[in-house]
């Protein structure tokens, strides 16, 4: 591969930022190239939103320099950093949402015509062949609030082209978005490049990182650890520099001797979502559920836990027949659920720790409808001493924990529950590495305490690397059931989409 010649647009050097009691970055150097896709990793607390709150001029550098296009520039506000070419997408959308697409693209000057009317014609000609040169089919004229997530997103970026950006950062672009969606991403990301636009990407994902970007730069505790090639280095190389220790270690948690069975399915069918669903689950055991998104995995998981009603079929808790068509009647049964989306379905996000930490207990702690305060606040302290919740305060908001910290919140509504049968549906979407490790030992933390985990995850590597067994879900149906000695990635895909040898018992 020859010498990569172009200099950059923006180069950062020597950053140094600091808060109270915290050294937030210490001489930090980073760059980012003309059509060139640079991905940014670290833990939380590593200092990439940071830097990037800086080079977007929401904070003010201690010291360093920074130089956009061979000039050094001062970058004290937002509106000096967009003036400079510097544009952001965040995984909440910085748009008004009450307004139209077109008044989106010429907020603050919208054009007028000579008589001093708003020009809506040349608003919305212009919004048209921006987008169009995109390939994205929006009308300008859409109020921004009408438009789903996915194509919201899509606008800020058609917006940043708009306004000549020479740089746009990409902060957890798909978080929110569908395996289809996040393709059509990359795909406007690729157009971008071609454009000669930079691009700085920010991903927990490392298989987005070596999808989409170029260069990687690693930053840890603050500090700059190594910028790489993508092309030259793997996701074990750049874990290890991330957190000190390798994927393979990651996943190696202590696996018990299974125990006696705690749940039994038979049956179970919700036509359309999925059909005649059959397993077991036993104590101290990771059941792990893959299947491609639609197919189904979360619909049976969510009936197991009451949240929506199945139409026939049977559930043992410990070999005695459950009725559970509701939450309430999962709880009493000792299941307890980690929803993908913790933020609209597994937490009260403006509530405190130390109520959500009781929310699904409240009946253990209560006499005539009183809460027994001291209770509610020692259960919430055990907890966060526990599972190592970092929070200044028991009456900290859930809101402003970080990912990874919210998900031990949910662990411990359960956990203070006592539940026994842990669902853990996408459990570390949206968490760093380091996160993610501190939740793979709870979760080998309750196996030894003879609980019982079911895991779904999209992501694959996560499933072969904490399961004991590996059920397959397509289009509602499972094909296929896997013992820990035959979890090959391949097989695993092929069953996921359908591809199933019926004379081989459903094994490809």
């Amino acid at each position: 591969m020859g010498q990569d010649t172009r200099s950059p647009i923006v180069s950062m050097t020597g950053i140094r930022k600091s808060f109270p009691g915290v050294q937030a970055l210490k001489g930090v150097s980073f760059n980012v190239k003309a059509g060139e896709v640079h991905g940014l990793v670290g833990e939380n607390g590593a200092g990439k939103s940071t830097l990037i709150k800086i080079l977007m001029g929401a904070y003010s550098k201690d010291s360093g320099t920074i130089t956009i296009e061979g000039k050094e520039a001062e970058i004290h506000n937002p509106l000096r950093a967009k003036s400079q070419g510097m544009a952001a997408v965040y995984q909440d959308v910085m748009l008004a949402r009450h307004l139209s697409v077109g008044e989106n693209f010429f907020l603050g000057k919208l054009p007028r015509t000579r008589i001093g009317l708003v020009d809506w014609k040349n608003i919305h000609q212009v919004t048209r062949e921006t987008l169009s040169d995109l390939d994205l089919s929006i009308d300008p004229r859409m109020l921004v609030r009408n438009l789903p997530p996915a194509q919201q997103e899509m606008v800020t970026i058609a917006k940043a082209v708009h306004e000549k950006s020479k740089v746009i950062v990409f902060d957890e672009p798909t978080a929110l978005l569908t395996n289809e969606q996040v393709t059509a991403l990359f795909g406007l990301i690729t157009k971008l490049k071609n454009k000669n636009v930079g691009i700085i990407y920010i991903s927990h994902r490392m298989e987005e990182i070596f999808a989409i970007c170029d260069r990687v730069t690693i930053l840890k505790d603050g500090e700059w650890v190594d910028t790489l090639q993508v092309s030259e280095t793997d996701q074990d190389a750049i874990i290890t520099k991330m957190v000190g220790r390798s994927i393979g270690e990651m996943y190696s948690i202590n696996h018990p001797k299974r125990g006696e069975k705690l749940l039994e399915v038979r049956g179970l069918t919700r036509e359309p979502r999925f059909r005649d669903v059959d397993f077991d689950l036993y104590q101290g055991e990771i059941l792990g559920f893959f299947g491609l998104i639609g197919s189904g995995r979360t619909d049976i998981l969510r009936c197991i836990f009451g949240a929506d009603r199945a139409e026939s079929g049977e559930i043992r808790i410990r070999g005695v027949p459950a009725s559970i068509n509701s939450p309430q009647r999962g709880i009493r049964a000792g299941i307890g659920l980690l929803p993908e989306n913790r933020q609209t379905s597994g937490l009260g996000m403006s509530l405190a720790v130390d109520i959500n930490v009781n929310l699904a207990s409240y009946d253990l702690i209560s006499r005539a409808g009183f809460v027994n305060l001291g209770e509610e606040a020692s259960r919430a302290r055990r907890f966060v001493s526990d599972l190592s919740i970092r929070t200044p305060s028991i009456k900290q908001k859930v809101r402003n924990l970080s990912g990874g910290n919210q998900q031990k919140v949910v662990i411990a509504k359960w956990l203070a529950r006592n539940s026994d049968i842990f669902i853990f549906d996408e459990p570390t979407v949206g968490v760093d590495v380091g996160a993610k490790i501190e939740i793979y030992k709870l979760i080998q933390t309750l196996l030894a305490k003879g609980k019982a985990v079911i895991l779904v995850s999209s992501y694959l590597p996560e499933v072969m690397g904490l399961a004991d067994r590996i059920i397959v879900v397509y289009e509602g149906s499972l094909t296929g059931t896997l013992p820990r000695s035959d979890f090959e990635e391949e097989k695993v895909l092929r069953l996921a989409s359908g591809i199933v040898n019926r004379s081989n018992g459903g094994i490809p």
